[in-house]
């Protein structure tokens, strides 16, 4: 029998990405591979880790000690950890959870193949017209990491010591790579990195991240594209052109601002000061139409008073951004603030800024949403869930924006693309009717 292995991946979507290329890699060996966090119907499992805050190490620590106390019930044969908190706690952890087999690194892809293979009985039989995938996702939609590590040196972020410098993808290997989601029936492409908007610098010389969506948009097969992580000190003008100009991008920006008080900006050392941040957003949204801004906001980083929080939750309210998620400040070892900033926000304070900027968020939403009743709208069908299938329009990334509830008779098909009419809002969903277009 073929062993199987479970690739449990958490974290961001970079992430995920990985755990993909590692599934195609052990397929591609003799393994079966599934992807089930709660499963222990496997031989051996990898835990794809995260270790960028606090939070996201904690739960990278339950999950590994979770399926240490399988192991030791007998019910996996090995366990292994791969990713940032392997990356960063290697020793430590070795030390504390002795029951892993094996720690590997944010960047060890081909040792951590390697040792699975060694753990396998039917390793030798190579099939070389595997993918250079296996889809975690849906079937119709793909994320496409576009480059590796990060060049900034934001003060509360770990990602350069973790992942190390900004490394691009070439752009050949990327479009051959869309070809092959395309042909296995991809339809929309989200476009991730630690930071979008350098890609094809080290390669090129010079920013090419324009070229690379112009290009991406003429595969054929791709209707959607999504721009994730684009960070905003430097915004291109010429990927500002094409989202304006290429039809299938959709009008839809992840670009994590982080604050709006000036004494914050420097501090993290995010290059844009609050002048700067508010004529990008309007830059954005005046040359963009119909621009749909997701961004993320940190709260109770070193210094930051309470006057600097209401300047951010008046900054909030006052751009209404179509989507916002908040995390309070975790100190990591190693950064700027980590290491040489005082973490004197109290917990009880940076938890009760992210509820105040969440509640401030969820009134936006509620209102944003309510515009939308009686438009029509174009979305692509994500699933089934009970009487209602779960859609999204082009301003919403999959599980973490706002979803369309259609309640029809039909039998629609995922990944295809449905007219609707929006009939009611909530929050953070809606609903909607299917228009016959007979």
């Amino acid at each position: 029998m073929k062993p199987t292995l479970n690739i449990v991946t958490l974290g961001c979507s970079k992430n995920l990405v990985d755990s993909e290329h590692l599934a195609a890699r052990c397929k591609a060996a003799g393994c079966d591979v599934m992807f089930d966090s709660n499963s222990t119907d496997a031989q051996v499992v990898v835990i794809n880790t995260c270790g960028f805050i606090g939070d996201a190490k904690q739960e990278s620590i339950d999950t590994i000690l979770e399926f240490a106390a399988a192991k030791t019930r007998g019910e996996i044969d090995r366990l292994y950890v791969i990713g940032c908190l392997s990356e960063r706690y290697a020793d430590q952890l070795k030390a504390e959870i002795p029951e892993v087999d094996g720690f590997f690194g944010a960047r060890g892809m081909e040792e951590i193949t390697a040792e699975v293979a060694t753990a396998t009985a039917d390793w030798a039989t190579q099939n070389a017209k595997s993918p250079k995938r296996i889809l975690s996702t849906p079937p119709h939609y793909a994320y496409l990491k576009i480059s590796e590590g990060c060049d900034r040196r934001c003060g509360f972020c770990a990602i350069p010591l973790i992942r190390g410098p900004h490394i691009s993808v070439p752009m050949e290997e990327l479009i051959a790579e869309t070809k092959e989601l395309a042909a296995q029936g991809v339809k929309e492409l989200i476009v991730i990195a630690q930071d979008t908007t350098y890609y094809g610098l080290d390669l090129y010389g010079e920013r090419r991240l324009a070229e690379l969506l112009q290009r991406l948009a003429a595969i054929e097969g791709i209707e959607w594209i999504r721009l994730h992580y684009a960070y905003p000190a430097g915004f291109p003008q010429d990927v500002v052109d094409v989202m304006r100009t290429e039809p299938k991008i959709c009008k839809y920006i992840d670009i994590p601002l982080q604050h709006i008080s000036d004494s914050q900006l420097r501090s993290m050392k995010r290059g844009l000061g609050a002048a700067g941040t508010r004529e990008l957003v309007a830059k954005l949204r005046a040359e963009i139409p119909g621009l749909a801004l997701r961004t993320t906001m940190l709260t109770g980083y070193p210094g930051e008073t309470e006057e600097d929080f209401e300047e951010l939750l008046a900054f909030v309210r006052e751009v209404r951004f179509e989507r916002l998620g908040v995390f309070p400040y975790s100190a990591e070892e190693g950064t700027y603030s980590g290491d040489k900033l005082e973490d004197d926000v109290p917990e009880e304070a940076k938890l009760s800024r992210v509820e105040r900027l969440m509640e401030a968020q969820a009134e936006i939403s509620a209102s944003l949403n309510a515009l939308r009743v009686g438009k029509t709208e174009r979305v692509i069908v994500d699933r089934q869930d009970g009487e209602y299938w779960i859609c999204r329009s082009q301003w919403d990334s999959p599980e973490v924006d706002t979803e369309i509830l259609v309640e029809t008779q039909e039998s629609l098909v995922p990944g295809s693309f449905i007219d609707v009419k929006i009939t009611g809002s909530a929050e953070y969903d809606l609903m909607a009717e299917k228009i016959c277009n007979c």
